[in-house]
């Protein structure tokens, strides 16, 4: 078997899937994307075309190690998510050509089914409690939450109060057993994450999100004893050498590497595997479509520290599209009571509905995250 053609979508509301052919019509999906840079990693993908045309696709260790190795720069949002896609599809093909799950050959399933949780927004957070209470509605026993709005690296303890009244109302809104995720979003400096973490405790968190950004996570070594809630983070993480020393020194309870950028199946499978080690947890970032989704479902049936997925349906993002428009059955993504099953069909386990998909991609889309600025002029970390 050779691959033959690859061919990039750009599809709303934000997403780039990728379409991976080969010569014995076997195809693969996979979903290369960095938010706001769904272009420039569809250029990436195609500079990594050169390689992979008329290499056999079921070589994925091999091809993984040289289209990361073989470049002299290597790592970052744009390359790894370029990879990302790319080895989504291969697995996608080795899967369909052996009739099998990528989890049957990741070694089968320990679960069959993981719970989600469902995103309510918070940037702005006048409605996030009734958001939550909706989700409860429909099933979901757990909700993420954006947990301030823009802060100075010292702000006012008026913001602090309007934050910590935002997750009281959720917390109201909801009750004492659904599980509440708080995320900073790398928007909260170090003297602020101080006075919050210490402030949010009595909540009772599911965890804490990027309590700062990671490009300064030797503040976790100050901000970890400040709060009993555990800490997460590692959507803007993109290798296993990204991780060594987040796990090696042990301030970060759960891991969130994003199987649409750090490297595909193959690399976030070994992700997982050392934060296992470390008796840290997995909660893949997934707030993109189904291809990344479905890859990410494919590492929950096979990675024993999984505990929740994240999953993009009814997000705020979604305003065009949704996650299941490009699923030819909607039901393969089958929600019940706050979990969703593991699809089982061959490869990545779902049908992408092409016609669509490329009716879709002739309208496109140019997405990109807002620009904040702080009450002085100075920018402010979305």
């Amino acid at each position: 078997m050779k691959i033959t053609k690859l061919t990039t979508f750009i599809v709303p509301p934000r997403w780039c899937f990728l379409k991976i052919e080969t010569d014995e019509g076997v195809t693969g999906w996979g979903e290369p994307v960095v938010e706001g840079r769904a272009h420039t990693v569809a250029a990436a993908v195609d500079e990594l075309s050169d390689y992979l045309i008329g290499k056999d696709p079921r070589n994925i260790e091999d091809i993984w190690t040289v289209l990361y190795r073989g470049g002299f720069y290597r790592g970052g949002a744009i390359h790894m998510s370029a990879l990302a896609g790319i080895d989504q599809a291969l697995w996608d093909i080795k899967g369909k050509a052996l009739g099998v799950s990528v989890s049957d050959l990741l070694g089968g399933q320990v679960r069959d089914k993981i719970r989600v949780y469902s995103w309510i927004g918070g940037d702005r957070p006048a409605d996030t409690a009734r958001a939550a209470k909706e989700a409860v509605a429909r099933g979901f026993t757990a909700v993420k939450m954006n947990g301030t709005e823009e802060l100075q690296f010292l702000d006012s303890f008026e913001k602090v109060d309007l934050a910590l009244a935002n997750v009281a109302a959720v917390r109201d809104a909801v009750g004492p057993n659904v599980g509440i995720g708080v995320d900073f979003h790398g928007r909260v400096h170090k003297p602020m994450a101080k006075v919050l973490m210490k402030e949010l405790d009595p909540y009772k968190l599911m965890f804490i999100e990027e309590p700062v950004l990671s490009e300064n996570y030797e503040a976790l070594k100050e901000l970890a004893p400040l709060t009993s809630t555990p800490i997460a983070l590692g959507e803007r993480l993109f290798s296993r050498w990204d991780f060594k020393r987040v796990l090696s020194e042990g301030y970060v309870d759960i891991i969130q590497p994003d199987a649409s950028h750090a490297g595909g199946i193959t690399e976030t499978r070994k992700i997982a595997n050392m934060a296992e080690a470390y008796d840290v947890a997995l909660a893949l970032h997934c707030p993109l479509g189904p291809i990344a989704l479905a890859a990410c479902l494919q590492l929950d049936a096979v990675c024993y520290n999984a505990f929740i997925q994240e999953q993009s349906l009814g997000i705020h993002y979604n305003e065009s599209n949704d996650l299941l428009d490009y699923v030819k059955d909607p039901r393969v993504f089958d929600y019940d009571k706050g979990f969703v099953k593991i699809p089982n069909g061959p490869g990545l386990g779902i049908e992408i509905n092409e016609e669509y998909v490329i009716e879709r991609a002739a309208v496109g889309h140019r997405w990109r995250n807002p620009i904040w600025r702080h009450a002085d002029g100075s920018f402010a970390e979305w």
